[in-house]
């Protein structure tokens, strides 16, 4: 029981972590034009990838479409 409750502990910091880049990251970017929605995908690829899932959500979403 107590590891179950460290692994969502774990699971929810990377979480609120990932929601605090992807903010952040848009509040910058909104000036350019550029913006990334929040939403449970990217949430989800952000904090199990981290940096990299985040580069290539933006590269799908701008680059190739």
């Amino acid at each position: 029981m107590v590891i179950k409750m460290k692994k969502l502990g774990w699971l929810l910091k990377k979480l609120v972590f990932a929601f605090g880049i992807i903010y952040g990251i848009n509040l910058i970017l909104n000036k350019v034009g550029i913006y990334l929605p929040i939403n449970v995908t990217t949430l989800s690829i952000t904090t199990f990838l981290g940096a990299p899932g985040l580069i290539s959500l933006f590269t799908i979403l701008y680059i190739i479409n």
